[in-house]
């Protein structure tokens, strides 16, 4: 069996390839910044099904991957290898990736080699900009998602960082402004972000893959991406895989590793980190 990993800013993900690279188990949820143990919980609860023998090949990934995967001695994978390497594997013809995630976000032009644009500033167009917006309208993520699907209008609202978006919206709330339209308007400005921001002039076209969750779970934000883009169903594709597909890239990655690890190990190694961690907060 095959093991990736990715730690997030707000999430963690976990896929198990078998013997033939096909995903056979797959998760993602909120760690609260408790993230040994998140870990360790995940890790348990995955082995005692998927890991009979006890021992597999691990990989880690993510932006908050690399001190874990320190402590339990096991190889980390730089995020944007393990996206290209899932979308390499699992949707091939692929020309472009769009990927949120909780504090970043990230386009990858894969045609005529490989071009990674990140985003440097504040949290703007990603998950956490969404949760910020999504408490002005007393609400969270799902139900700003819910909000949105019966928008009528919408406003200008600036995602570079939510210390300018809220003076754009609150007057809006002030003004009684359509939750709705506020919803939908929030969703246009993460897509708007995201792309102008990043893209910075280069055409997206082609196949585009979307990525992480906030691109998986919010259809009212898949919409808006797509229309800005103006890509039709045939050329934007929200797969299954999106929640993690760092998680896949990473146990694609350990394959190749060719080295394995016990799982009790690996706990004994987050129980340590623990125990330093305590010893010094």
């Amino acid at each position: 069996m095959k093991v990736g990993l990715d730690v997030g800013s707000t999430t963690i993900k976990c896929v198990v390839l078998d013997d033939t690279g096909n995903i056979v188990y797959s998760t993602y949820e909120r760690h609260f910044s408790h993230i040994l143990e998140k870990s360790e919980e995940l890790l348990r609860r995955m082995a005692e099904r998927y890991v009979p023998g006890g021992r597999a090949e691990f990989a880690i990934s993510g932006s908050a991957g690399m001190g874990l995967a320190d402590s339990c001695g096991v190889p980390f994978v730089q995020e944007v290898f393990s996206t290209r390497v899932a979308v390499k594997k699992f949707v091939p013809a692929t020309d472009c990736v769009i990927e949120l995630g909780g504090e970043d976000a990230k386009i990858l032009f894969l045609t005529n080699g490989t071009e990674v644009r990140m985003n440097g500033s504040c949290a703007g167009g990603t998950g956490a900009f969404i949760d910020q917006m999504s408490t002005l309208l007393d609400t969270d993520a799902a139900g700003l998602n819910e909000m949105a699907k019966s928008y009528e209008n919408l406003y200008p609202i600036a995602s570079r960082c939510g210390v300018f978006a809220k003076p754009d919206l609150q007057p809006l709330i002030n003004d009684g402004a359509a939750k709705p339209d506020l919803a939908a308007s929030i969703f246009t400005a993460v897509a708007t972000q995201t792309i102008a921001g990043l893209a910075s002039g280069r055409p997206i076209h082609g196949t585009v893959i979307f990525l992480g969750g906030p691109l998986f779970f919010f259809k009212g934000l898949q919409k808006r991406f797509q229309e800005t883009l103006k890509l039709d169903d045939a050329h934007a594709h929200f797969p299954a895989l999106a929640p993690y597909a760092i998680a896949a890239g990473a146990a694609e990655y350990a394959g190749g590793t060719q080295k394995t690890y016990t799982v009790d190990s690996l706990l004994a190694a987050l129980e340590k980190a623990a125990e330093i961690l305590a010893a010094v907060s």
